[in-house]
């Protein structure tokens, strides 16, 4: 118990990074392509200007309005937000509750995780996967963006920690050897690749992104191609249903698309816990082994 609620202390601050990254990597990616665009566009001689620092550490954390930066004590996860009444210190512009949530559902996740698994490496895996998950589920529902720079390394990740620890025992989460993994990576982004290609071909509009191909790709890099059909059936049932949903409630138009990087997450995350149990449940999601 004890060393849940250090997990969850850590979780917190760590909830409190993937804020930064949220935020931040988005904006960096469209300031590299600019660059790069600018570069290319260029004539031979020209100088383009020095751009000031923009990066996951610098500058420091400021108020969107008003640029003044975040003391430290008005930073602390969760309860700086509380304090503050959910508005800036210097000019009391409201600042959004995501921030703290995202602290929080971080921080519940990681004592959960440590709680579930102990202290074992799984457990250390298990966290490192699920804190990737939440950055790039924020980012997909922000952007529709799931960005290389995390789902890259992601997936290799998973396939060096096979190989640094695995086989991995009977009841572990995780694929049960590194050819496991390796089989998993290929069959989840040749999946979605034939289905976004046959998608396209029959609509003519693209279904999903390349990004998605990789999270799931990513997803079973780690646990295994035992893992394909339950992420898959979870994922595309659910996104299927919060569609429909919100097409009824009138929250969303019907050409307006929804991202699925962050129902792969959920589906990637509830695998990660229950799998065995939910192959267990239901024999048939055992096809692929």
């Amino acid at each position: 118990m004890l060393l849940a609620l250090v997990a969850t202390l850590l979780g917190l601050l760590v909830g409190s990074f993937l804020n930064v990254v949220i935020y931040r990597l988005p904006v960096m990616m469209d300031r590299a392509w600019r660059r790069e665009c600018a570069a290319l566009l260029a004539a031979p001689g020209d100088a383009s200007p020095e751009a000031e620092p923009f990066n996951l550490v610098r500058p420091r954390s400021a108020c969107p309005a008003c640029r003044t930066p975040i003391k430290a004590r008005h930073n602390v996860p969760v309860l700086g937000w509380l304090w503050l009444r959910g508005r800036c210190a210097a000019c009391s512009v409201p600042i959004s509750a995501r921030y703290p949530v995202v602290e929080a559902i971080t921080g519940l996740l990681s004592g959960y995780l440590v709680w579930h698994f102990g202290y074992t490496p799984e457990a250390v895996a298990a966290l490192g996967l699920t804190w990737a998950l939440v950055a790039l589920t924020v980012i997909d529902l922000d952007h529709q963006l799931l960005p290389d720079s995390i789902t890259l390394p992601l997936l290799w990740a998973g396939l060096l920690f096979h190989l640094l620890f695995g086989p991995h025992p009977e009841g572990s989460p995780f694929a049960p050897s590194l050819a496991d993994g390796v089989i998993g990576a290929m069959a989840g982004y040749l999946s979605l690749w034939l289905v976004y290609q046959g998608f396209r071909l029959v609509t003519g509009k693209e279904g999903m992104g390349y990004g998605d191909f990789k999270l799931f790709a990513a997803l079973l890099a780690w646990l295994g191609y035992q893992m394909f059909l339950p992420i898959l059936l979870l994922s595309a049932v659910t996104g299927a249903l919060t569609g429909i949903s919100l097409l009824l409630l009138g929250r969303h138009g019907r050409q307006e698309p929804i991202p699925f990087g962050p129902f792969l997450a959920a589906a990637g995350f509830v695998a990660l816990v229950w799998g065995e149990p939910l192959l267990d449940a239901v024999p048939f999601l055992r096809v692929f082994g």
